[in-house]
């Protein structure tokens, strides 16, 4: 179950790195040329919440199972930087980064311009989207 789990989280984020980097693009070139908020714009957005909290949903699963995770809570964890960022830092960092794509998700649907949706979107996604790209252990990741 445990590298089920693994598995199934690594796919999550080669998907959500690539929906992400094709949405903020897009918002990007459409803020540029002030096209209008389209249904692509609309879906794009939504992919990429729904992304983010499915790999929060596994990672929180994961997080409870691995024995990298909050089984190896105390304090020799705090004194190894792979134990420390398996237990504390890639979990907390991420979710900071999807609250932030959460809440540019969120005040995007609140405004009215087009121009507005897409820089409020670009923004929150952006920031959250470096935030989890930061914390994601690249040198064990399959």
């Amino acid at each position: 179950m445990y590298t089920g789990f693994q598995h199934l989280h690594s796919t999550l984020a080669y998907l959500f790195l690539a929906v992400m980097a094709v949405a903020m693009v897009y918002f990007f070139i459409a803020l540029m040329k002030n096209k209008p908020f389209t249904n692509l714009s609309r879906r794009l957005a939504l992919a990429g919440l729904i992304i983010v909290h499915l790999q929060l949903l596994v990672g929180v699963v994961l997080y409870f199972i691995s024995p990298m995770g909050f089984s190896n809570f105390g304090d020799e964890a705090m004194g190894d930087a792979l134990q420390r960022l398996y237990l504390l830092e890639h979990p907390l960092i991420n979710i900071i980064g999807i609250i932030f794509i959460t809440i540019g998700y969120s005040l995007s649907k609140r405004v009215a311009e087009p121009a507005a949706k897409h820089r409020k979107l670009l923004l929150f996604y952006t920031v959250g989207f470096g935030l989890i790209v930061l914390r994601i252990p690249w040198h064990v990741w399959p």
